[in-house]
């Protein structure tokens, strides 16, 4: 009998549940080969601790450098990332970790704390506008909430004057890009404002991170190409994954209504609402991939260099070695952050996770709590998602308020 080899990236069957080959695969062994759009053959892992296992392997066995021949690509426009300046993301050490050393001051914990106050007025205002719209609802969550309030803030920490801020933020690009996707992107028009904007700071710097980042390329730690594309890559690597993270979220807390009911009574529980969420959907689930520099084995399985390696980390998050009935939504599970998969692992876990967990539990706390009766107009099954094979997302979600 002749076994199909499956393609990736799986495909959804049904609306914004995870392919069901992710537990057909992890149930079959620890790795299996499928077949990418190009019809060359990857190896996919798909159980949370030999992921982890995996990618505690970048800078040695495998490399995250998008421009290695092999490198796995998942569809047509990957290579453009090739021909685009490389980030950290896309780098291995020691550039890489040379990049990121110079960007993990301003995601430091004592760091974040501190844009709190800044989250919170930003939070406050979006709320504020939501609430003068009451008489023309159902709103869009997308529009009204989930997009404005990641992008905001990270025009605050760039330093995107509030003059420009309505303007830029109809770009689609802003708010549908991944860090590994945003080399991708052709938006000329972006690229130039984000060019300009660090010309702006070499000539007078401000309290923000293109100026930061200035005070590196003047120092000789960054080139002036440099400032541009770590730049670019800040404002637009991590919006999808949040307004997508919001989006999910409240939907799923809306099917969910006695685990809502106890998050409204008790806004303690905001960390552990924000850890299911993200394993329940990892919203960003495709960035993972890595070509092997030399040989090692994975569970038994030889891979050998040169072979395309993509780690299934939504595959991962739903591991019933880690998580117990994995396909219940549970803001009770009990959680081992270094085993949540949204974020990565290894030298390449995000390094903005700390501002993004932030974001995210007081989004949600300050949304149920400004508007305790807020109700999907839709049922989930009725709502548009993202094509099956690409990140999980939802394109409107219409409430009352």
């Amino acid at each position: 009998m002749h076994l199909v080899t499956p393609k990736f990236p799986f495909a959804r069957e049904h609306g914004a549940e995870p392919s069901i080959l992710n537990a057909k695969l992890r149930g079959q062994g620890p790795v299996s080969e499928v077949e990418l759009f190009d019809g060359s053959k990857a190896w996919v892992v798909t159980q949370n601790q030999l992921i982890c296992d995996t990618l505690a392997r970048d800078g040695k066995d495998l490399s995250a450098d998008r421009r290695q021949p092999n490198y796995p690509e998942i569809h047509e426009g990957g290579s453009k990332a090739k021909e685009a300046r490389p980030t950290f993301v896309n780098l291995d050490d020691p550039e890489h970790a040379k990049q990121r050393a110079i960007l993990e001051p301003a995601f430091a914990p004592i760091a974040v704390e501190s844009y709190r106050p800044m989250m919170r007025r930003i939070i406050n205002d979006v709320l504020d506008k939501m609430e003068q719209k009451k008489g023309q609802q159902p709103i869009d969550l997308i529009k009204e909430f989930a997009a404005p309030v990641p992008t905001q803030i990270i025009y605050q920490l760039l330093g995107i004057p509030e003059s420009d801020v309505d303007e830029l933020s109809k770009d689609s690009e802003i708010r549908a890009s991944t860090s590994r996707n945003a080399a991708e992107t052709s938006n000329l028009t972006l690229q130039k404002y984000i060019h300009d904007l660090a010309e702006l700071r070499i000539k007078k710097k401000e309290n923000d991170l293109v100026s930061d980042l200035v005070d590196h390329y003047e120092k000789g730690d960054l080139e002036r190409e440099d400032i541009d594309a770590l730049s670019f890559l800040i404002l637009t690597a991590g919006n999808a994954a949040l307004i997508s993270t919001i989006g999910m979220g409240v939907i799923a807390l809306s099917q969910h209504p006695e685990q809502l009911e106890e998050f409204k009574r008790d806004p303690s529980l905001a960390p552990d609402v924000v850890n299911e969420i993200m394993r329940y959907y990892t919203a960003s689930a495709l960035n993972c991939r890595r070509v092997a520099t030399h040989e090692f084995k994975i569970g038994g399985h030889v891979i050998k260099p040169g072979d395309k390696v993509i780690c299934a980390v939504q595959s991962g998050d739903r591991d019933e070695a880690v998580y117990p009935n994995p396909e219940k939504f549970d803001i009770h599970r009990k959680h081992d952050p270094t085993k949540l998969l949204a974020f990565g692992f290894g030298p390449h876990r995000c390094v903005a996770e700390g501002i993004s967990r932030l974001q995210l539990e007081m989004a949600f706390t300050s949304l149920f709590q400004r508007f305790p009766n807020l109700r999907l107009a839709k049922d989930p099954s009725e709502l548009t998602y993202t094509p099956p094979a690409q990140n999980i997302s939802v394109a409107e979600v219409p409430v009352y308020l």
